[in-house]
């Protein structure tokens, strides 16, 4: 195959153009938000809080309208024993935004929480924040390299680039202006890449449309010319794994920090909400030129183009179809603007997840965990050096490991059943301690490893109701997903307060409180709980029921009166203010 030198042409235009924004809005933002006395951790993490309605509508709409979207989407439309029943990526990540705009959006801004984690360390503890790390940390790393991976295999069968090169290239770009701007140059390249993304997925369309191999999709859509209708179906027997996998992106699309990244730097909760809103309606738009492409895909006579005869599902080719047609239906010209497009929508979400787990660790690990008496200066480099670190990872994962798609499955499915029925508790629900915590990560982690992932080839040890045996793999037919989360939130509650009776009543003695939940209100792990506010980031009406023992009253070192103007509502275990003093 020849080198394809208009996509050549097309990826290193994009990749200046991306570049060079990116360290414009370093540039342009570098003293943002320093000179109002906020950190420059604080500052790269949730861009000074000044984030307005058009660039944070752009950038959270990019975070979900992604590589693996875009291309996952138009894969699932095209694939014979699917079609558009089975993309649900659309509405299901449409919905989760609307779902966490409406209920999640405006506690976690209002309060003043710098990220996901926050909440979690403040009421379960340091030692429990940092378990509830290591999954986040997981899913984003695992959505890294899975689309750096897909990246470089699109564009080695579509260009013949080498794998290697395209992958580092793309990883190094975007861990580059990351490193350099945080998130004000993600968020002005996400303003960039969407518009490349629309723009050269729209022109793609007319032109493959118009391709004399392509059939009417009008009549495809029910009728089978080439392939089975891309409408698809959903069987009787696939019905409770098909609302599984809808509420896993409705829910589990909730609790993760780049979403939360968003929330938090904008300029306030009812914007936060609105972001939410802008950025779920953007999604169903961008999502459109996809289903078109997949439709167009399956109405395609392929022995009438320069692919050849046989059909990429033939050639398990199936997961580049979006690629694929913009190349063999498309002039070379429109080809230009889509491959570029398939390329910005891979970075738009990889310098998200690295920054979103460069925070996490920056502020909950180190900071809160190990070094409270860290200087601003010595976060922002350890924010630098894990930005690199999680680059790196998610960069040689791609490049090494054959099992990436899997691992992402798999780490995504722990970020549903763990993280947010733990993220629900902390919001909305009173009375949870760090050991129903323990208990929930326990049971849901059990729960979903024990159903098996077939992508890594990982047998169940928990046959679910009605599991199948299909080409000598076991197939999980029963919602169990969804169940694991479920039994993961009820054992929060149970062992939350069966632990909270054992202790109160005298039935076990204090001293065998270890995790410092119930009894000891004076630990030092209920303590790290007040350097939230110690360090002017959580509004006084948030705090965890705790005695401080310090100097000077918590009340003294809170700076930021907005906080309390704008929360509605407290924490499920919030004291007022006169109880603290």
């Amino acid at each position: 195959m020849a080198i394809h030198v208009e996509g050549l042409v097309a990826i290193f235009i994009f990749y200046t153009l991306i570049l060079v924004v990116g360290i414009w809005a370093a540039w342009k933002n570098k003293n943002s938000g320093v000179t109002e006395g906020a950190d420059r951790s604080e500052t790269i993490m949730v861009g000074g809080r000044d984030i307005g309605l058009f660039v944070g509508g752009f950038t959270m709409t990019a975070t979900w309208v992604g590589g693996g979207y875009i291309n996952g989407t138009a894969e699932y439309v095209y694939l014979p024993d699917y079609g558009l029943a089975w993309a649900q990526a659309p509405f299901g990540y449409a919905l989760s935004l609307v779902v966490g705009g409406l209920f999640f959006a405006k506690p976690m801004r209002s309060r003043g929480y710098v990220t996901m984690l926050d909440p979690f360390q403040q009421i379960y503890g340091k030692r429990m924040g940092g378990l509830l790390f290591i999954p986040a940390l997981m899913g984003e790393i695992f959505w890294s390299a899975a689309i750096l991976s897909a990246l470089g295999a699109t564009l080695s069968v579509i260009i013949d680039m080498n794998i290697n090169m395209s992958v580092v290239v793309s990883a190094l770009i975007a861990i580059f202006y990351t490193l350099v701007g945080g998130l004000y140059s993600v968020a002005y390249t996400d303003v960039v890449q969407l518009f490349c993304i629309f723009v050269g997925l729209w022109m793609s369309v007319p032109s493959a449309l118009a391709n004399p191999a392509v059939s009417d999709i009008g009549v495809t859509a029910y009728q089978r010319i080439y392939q089975a209708p891309w409408l698809g179906t959903v069987e009787r027997g696939d019905m409770w794994k098909w609302a599984d996998n809808f509420c896993l992106l409705m829910l589990g699309g909730i609790p993760w920090q780049v979403y939360f990244q968003r929330v938090l730097s904008a300029s306030s909760a009812t914007y936060a909400q609105v972001l939410s809103f802008l950025a779920a309606f953007g999604c169903l738009v961008m999502a459109v030129p996809s289903v078109l492409i997949g439709a167009i895909g399956a109405s395609t006579n392929w022995n009438e183009t320069s692919y050849g005869a046989i059909a990429p599902k033939d050639r398990n080719q199936s997961d580049m179809i979006l690629p694929i047609v913009l190349q063999h239906l498309c002039p070379p010209w429109v080809s230009f603007f889509g491959l570029g497009a398939v390329s910005a929508a891979v970075m738009s979400s990889a310098d998200s997840s690295i920054l979103s787990a460069s925070s996490m660790f920056a502020r909950n690990i180190y900071k809160l965990a190990f070094r409270q008496s860290a200087s601003d200066r010595e976060i922002v480099w350890v924010m630098r050096i894990t930005i690199f670190v999680f680059g790196a990872m998610a960069t040689a994962m791609a490049l090494l490991t054959g099992t990436v798609y899997g691992l992402w499955y798999l780490s995504s499915d722990l970020v549903y059943v763990i993280i947010f029925p733990q993220l629900l508790s902390v919001l909305f629900v009173r009375g949870t301690n760090t050991y129903g915590s323990v208990a929930g990560y326990m049971f849901g982690m059990l729960l979903r490893i024990g159903g098996g992932e077939p992508y890594l080839h990982l047998p169940p040890f928990i046959y679910y109701p009605g599991w199948q045996l299909i080409d000598g793999a076991v197939q999980q037919k029963f919602p169990f997903k969804t169940v694991s989360m479920l039994a993961s939130l009820l054992a929060n509650l149970a062992f939350s307060h069966l632990a909270k009776y054992l202790f109160e009543s005298g039935t076990l003695s204090a001293k065998y409180d270890v995790l410092d939940a119930v009894m000891s209100k004076d630990s030092s792990d209920i303590m790290d709980k007040t350097t939230l506010v110690n360090r002017n980031i959580i509004g006084l009406s948030e705090l965890a029921p705790v005695k401080p023992r310090l100097s000077v009253t918590l009340a003294n070192t809170f700076a930021r009166k907005e906080t309390l103007d704008e929360e509605d509502e407290s924490s499920p275990d919030s004291p007022t203010h006169e109880e603290i003093q």
